[in-house]
């Protein structure tokens, strides 16, 4: 059998396993894959497989972690040899880190070449080290593609390697034991005594809850438990309920927390990204439960993780009585929301301000996403409160400012009216993921930057303030770049706001890039007036 030959059943394989979306980054070395795949859509044969394609591994990485967080189903992402597979490494971590079904399948020179130094060679297996939960190694037919160990869940590696000359040995690749379409979630144990205590023992120094990122099945059953439950919630904008809480959620929550520490704090759903879950490492006598469909308990101290579907979990609780806020501290938070509201209004072109108008516009989306780390972070503190947004999302940021429009792109390939929202840097990190824009839906499609001329966060450190101005500018990574020719480079249309009366944002028939620029006299007497 030839290398096609087999390779087409590699494919066959692939989609047997539940695998009906892929990624291609072409290339010599994976003609032979990406000819497969063609053969595959234009015939029917393996049902309704969609391919996309782009020139740039990384983004194109992101993108398919994009499409796994979309659909909630494997995509593979195709790559050829070399660094090429290397670019793939942080959507990998990424992926890991939020139990997302990312599979590589990268293109290989024959085994022979391992350690030779010639070109398009290197160490491509196990490259991904602890970041996939296997990977599988093939030349010629007579190994097996089985997906065995896998879990359907996290990252997998298949390493395919091909010789140039399309010559190989007879021999057939099996098909998957897995269906990954089939396993969406951890299984769990269930065991929630440790939530039945904490709620038992709230009375003795208060109970918060922190949410993080939710999949949208979670959150029915999450409001219903926060709502009888009754405690001071601190919800991160995508945990999808931040607006849905009412009184419940806490305004200018990492600060009120950190004045005013509570004895217990349970986490429901992806690590938080508020400062008061980073402040949890030095608060040993706060006892930190975490329920969560992934292992990770986000902090390096002692806690409790139970593992588990979330609303099954939720649910093996029984009949939750309230425990209420018995620290006050929603009251508390009642008069901070008042003093905010105050400063956002005296400021209103500031980068806060500034992002208060933005939240407001971003109602008229069907979506939401927020790039990490200025957007997400200032969109909990800052965003409106009163209307909920239908989908909201994010990466968890193991990658910083990585991937993050490409993710977008990937994560609202099928939507209309998606908006966006990402810093400057964050931007620059990503300028070649408008070439997906052709293959995606683009009607109301609104990319927004927030353009503070670098990464003022970190100015906000008071470890930076104390720099002199050469070294913060290095720090920060300041600039004066616009983005007006990138937009028209990639045939998007082009809005600048500098001011309050610019938000006139009509979204239309293409995508929208919005360059936001605060006012930074108005940023600088905002942080100020906080104190």
């Amino acid at each position: 059998m030839s290398s096609q030959g087999w390779v087409h059943d590699t494919v066959a394989a692939c989609v047997a396993a539940g695998i009906q979306e892929f990624v291609v980054c072409a290339g010599a070395r994976n003609l032979d894959l990406v000819t497969a795949l063609a053969e595959f859509q234009r015939s029917g044969d393996a049902g309704d497989i969609r391919v996309f394609n782009h020139f740039e591994e990384r983004s194109a990485g992101f993108f398919a972690l994009g499409r796994t967080m979309q659909s909630g189903a494997a995509c593979a992402v195709v790559t050829t040899s070399g660094t090429a597979v290397a670019e793939l490494l942080p959507a990998v971590i990424e992926a890991h880190y939020q139990g997302r079904p990312l599979v590589v399948l990268s293109a290989d020179r024959p085994r022979r070449f391992r350690g030779s130094g010639a070109p398009q060679a290197i160490e491509q297996v196990g490259i991904f080290e602890d970041y996939v939960e296997g990977c599988q190694d093939l030349e010629w037919a007579d190994e097996l593609l089985m997906f065995d160990g896998w879990s359907g869940i996290g990252p997998w590696h298949v390493n395919l390697c091909l010789e140039e000359d399309e010559r190989g040995e007879e021999g057939g690749v099996r098909t998957s034991k897995v269906r990954v379409g089939e396993i969406r979630e951890p299984i769990g144990n269930l065991n929630m005594l440790p939530v039945l205590e904490m709620m038992r023992n709230a009375w003795r120094g208060g109970m918060v809850v922190m949410l993080g990122g939710l999949e949208p099945w979670d959150r029915e059953e999450v409001w219903h438990f926060l709502k009888d439950l009754a405690v001071p919630v601190l919800a991160d904008s995508t945990s999808g309920l931040r607006e849905a809480l009412g009184r419940l959620s806490l305004v200018d929550g990492d600060r009120l927390l950190r004045n005013h520490p509570p004895a217990s704090v349970l986490r429901i759903g992806e690590v938080p990204v508020g400062r008061f879950w980073r402040d949890l490492e030095s608060m040993p006598e706060v006892e930190v439960v975490s329920l969560t469909r992934t292992d990770h308990s986000g902090l390096a101290r002692e806690s409790v993780v139970i593992r588990g579907d979330i609303p099954r979990s939720l649910r093996a609780l029984g009949e939750v009585s309230s425990v209420g806020d018995t620290t006050d501290l929603l009251k508390t938070a009642a008069r901070g929301r008042g003093v905010l509201g105050e400063h956002l209004e005296a400021f209103p072109e500031s980068e806060p301000g500034m992002v208060r108008t933005l939240s407001v516009m971003a109602t008229m989306g069907r979506s939401l996403y927020l790039g990490n780390s200025l957007p997400i972070r200032e969109w909990n503190d800052f965003s409106q409160r009163e209307i909920p947004y239908e989908m909201v999302r994010a990466n968890r940021g193991a990658n910083g400012i990585d991937g993050q429009i490409s993710t977008w792109l990937g994560a609202t390939a099928d939507e209309e009216d998606a908006w966006g929202v990402f810093g400057d840097l964050t931007t620059l990190y990503d300028l070649s993921a408008p070439a997906l824009l052709a293959q995606v839906e683009t009607k109301g499609r609104m990319l927004v930057v927030i353009n503070n001329g670098g990464g003022r966060i970190f100015g906000r450190l008071p470890k930076v303030q104390a720099l002199d101005e050469e070294v913060e500018e290095m720090v920060t990574n300041a600039h004066d770049t616009r983005f007006e020719h990138w937009a028209s480079m990639w045939g998007m249309r082009y809005i600048c706001v500098r001011g309050i009366e610019d938000f006139d944002l009509e979204p239309c028939d293409v995508t929208t890039v919005v360059e936001v620029i605060p006012d930074a006299r108005q940023t600088k007497g905002f942080w100020q007036a906080m104190g």
